[in-house]
């Protein structure tokens, strides 16, 4: 979901915006020229790859198996209707779903935190929201989320739990990538700083109380845990990189917000982490501007996407030297309680500093130590997995978190089919000699990975983890490439692809194997045509969900697919059929599966003639980000 929301970026190319400009000097040889010599390798990770999310609902572990006994799909996995090209091009005002589907929209932008804490924005193209109203909404921008299952129902007599509802009633955490200004606030530019605080307050996450109404649907309802996390929120540092200088402002402010989150990841332990992906673009420079070579890294410039908030906000001007270091408190995977508002949210510093896109967390492991893969989404950046040092349950009973002692690899991908992880830190004599300690790796991530020899990828989006331990990334597209590899054969790569990794020691090993698992292009003129692969969820059944970033063909709207990942050949199967100008962004579910919530991200690009989503078409009302809460008709399984 790379997204550069610029006033002078060409709305109808977003999906190729800031990532065409790759910000990677380093030479390393691209994961395309690796790709062109190992695409017969088809086979290389053998058998079939039915998958599973590895840390299920977050409920305990035994329950949680025992809801997958009882409510397992059975017969064929992907059973049911797709849309057809037809179906899905005649739309676009609305979303277009299998026949055998329904859904209900929920928590549009502008939707309260929760009842009664402030009026709902409804798309008024007059009256927007002020920033004091935006701190209390919904945000804009969904894209990555998670439900917590807690079975706690409000009722007038107050709160009563149950555990045997928790497919009923949970948290909601919920990503806010980026908004438009002009979708925010009907101008181009901010005029002042409480323009700037609306678009701040619009960024971030919500964390949101949800319950099944059986007769009015799901709906939002009152608790001590729901609140807004947004770009002035206060935060805390953790890891290698808390305490380090390269985090001081000579001005002491105290560290405060989180921007651009995209993608996300629930952890063992039942948290939720948002991650940090195109920060750079909120920073500016109000004078001479001349970058270092970590700025130009980081893809820093004087003007940014065009938000203009370094003309109000002293914080994002790269010229201030009151605020030097700025930039440098973000770029990070950020861990938030959802079950505890007392909590300040914390920025694990020991998984890196780049454009996190998502992650996913494998804990079957030895010893019980956790594995994290992340993608850093920009043309020619990297493939990255943290182990933890011990395993998370005894971390977490030292007072520990598992997430802020580790190691951090970067992945090398050869032309067999085998890769390398590649560790990052100061016992490689190149980065001790470049680094004066961690924190400057860490803050500097991509440089060390420059250093090591990584491979550079068509940006790397999600991840998402089968029960065999199997790693799925979605590579959404790269129309900069001029050269072809093993992993990465077409040039330019306008389609992108999926390829899978499998660890050696059970995610702990520093060699992996590696093939393709689709490449977008070759369903092209195909019932199942479908590009850019984006969001990605595999469940315990061996479904694979994905969603797409970027312009479809044959006159089709951003889409949801799902594959059947127990077939000898993938064939993407079309669910869903999102409006015009969309994203489909986001996955989760109840621990049963018998809803679905997706994403429908900056629908129309903010423009009420292409579409008024979700509210009914009049071609006035402002279309608003929401999510989507998918069932079958008859309540079985999502995506089956």
């Amino acid at each position: 979901m790379a997204h550069e929301d610029s006033q002078f970026v060409d709305n109808d190319a977003l999906h190729n915006d800031s990532e065409d400009q790759s910000a990677n000097p380093s030479g390393n040889r691209p994961f395309a020229v690796v790709v062109q010599k190992a695409m017969s390798r088809r086979t290389l990770l053998g058998g079939s790859l039915a998958m599973a999310a590895t840390s299920g609902f977050l409920a305990p572990k035994a329950q949680m198996e025992a809801l997958a006994q009882t409510f397992g799909g059975t017969g064929s996995l992907v059973g049911f209707t797709p849309v057809t090209v037809a179906e899905g091009a005649a739309g676009g005002l609305m979303p277009t779903l299998a026949k055998e589907y329904t859904y209900q929209s929920l928590i549009p932008w502008g939707t309260p935190i929760e009842p009664g804490a402030t009026v709902e924005y409804a798309g008024d193209p007059v009256r927007r929201p002020t920033s004091e109203e935006a701190a209390l909404q919904i945000g804009i921008g969904h894209d990555g989320m998670w439900f917590f299952p807690t079975g706690a129902f409000r009722t007038d007599n107050g709160v009563f739990n149950n555990p045997a509802r928790q497919n009923e009633a949970g948290m909601l955490c919920i990503n806010h990538e980026f908004g438009r200004t002009t979708h925010v606030l009907g101008k181009p530019l901010p005029e002042n700083i409480e323009d700037v605080r609306v678009m701040q307050h619009v960024h971030g996450v919500s964390v949101v109380a949800i319950e099944l109404d059986f007769f009015a649907g799901w709906k939002v309802v009152s608790s001590p845990n729901s609140r807004r996390i947004h770009v002035n929120s206060p935060m805390r540092f953790s890891g290698p990189v808390a305490g380090s200088k390269l985090l001081d402002n000579p001005a002491g402010n105290a560290p405060l917000g989180t921007v651009n989150n995209c993608g996300s990841g629930p952890t063992p332990w039942g948290t939720y982490l948002t991650c940090e992906e195109n920060f750079n673009g909120y920073f500016g420079a109000s004078s001479g501007f001349t970058p270092t070579e970590e700025q130009q890294r980081y893809g820093f410039t004087d003007n940014g996407f065009g938000y203009g908030w370094h003309l109000f906000d002293r914080r994002f001007d790269l010229s201030d030297a009151d605020f030097v270091n700025e930039r440098h408190r973000f770029g990070y995977i950020v861990e938030i309680d959802p079950n505890d508002a007392s909590q300040t949210p914390v920025k694990r510093t020991a998984m890196g500093r780049f454009k996190h896109e998502a992650v996913a967390i494998a804990e079957n492991t030895p010893g019980g130590r956790i594995a994290a893969y992340m993608g850093d989404d920009q043309r020619f950046d990297y493939c990255y997995k943290y182990v933890s040092d011990r395993g998370w349950q005894d971390a977490i009973a030292a007072g520990e978190s598992p997430l802020d002692k580790g190691v951090l690899y970067v992945a090398k991908f050869n032309d067999n089919g085998t890769g390398e992880w590649l560790r990052l830190d100061m016992s490689v004599p190149a980065l001790a000699a470049r680094f004066s300690g961690m924190d400057e790796l860490l803050v500097h991530t991509r440089i060390a990975a420059d250093i090591v020899g990584a491979t550079p990828m068509d940006r790397p989006e999600w991840t998402t983890i089968g029960k065999d331990g199997t790693v799925f990334w979605t590579l959404t597209n790269n129309s900069r490439r001029t050269t072809t590899n093993a992993a990465n054969p077409q040039a330019p790569n306008q389609d992108g692809h999926i390829i899978r990794t499998k660890d050696a020691d059970n995610h702990l090993g520093t060699t992996f194997t590696w093939d393709i698992y689709i490449l977008a292009s070759t369903t092209r003129n195909t019932e199942g045509v479908f590009t850019d692969p984006d969001a990605a969820y595999a469940d315990p059944d061996g479904r694979l969900f994905i969603g797409t970033d970027g312009g479809q063909p044959d006159g089709l709207q951003d889409q949801l697919v799902v594959f059947d990942t127990t077939s000898a050949n993938p064939s993407p199967r079309r669910l869903l059929v999102g409006v015009n100008g969309d994203e489909i962004t986001g996955w989760t579910a109840t621990p049963d599966r018998r809803f679905g919530f997706v994403n429908l991200q900056h629908p129309g690009n903010g423009d009420p003639s292409a579409t008024n989503f979700p509210a009914t078409p009049d071609g006035k009302t402002i279309p608003r980000d929401a999510t989507l809460v998918i069932s079958r008709i008859d309540r079985g399984v999502v995506g089956s």
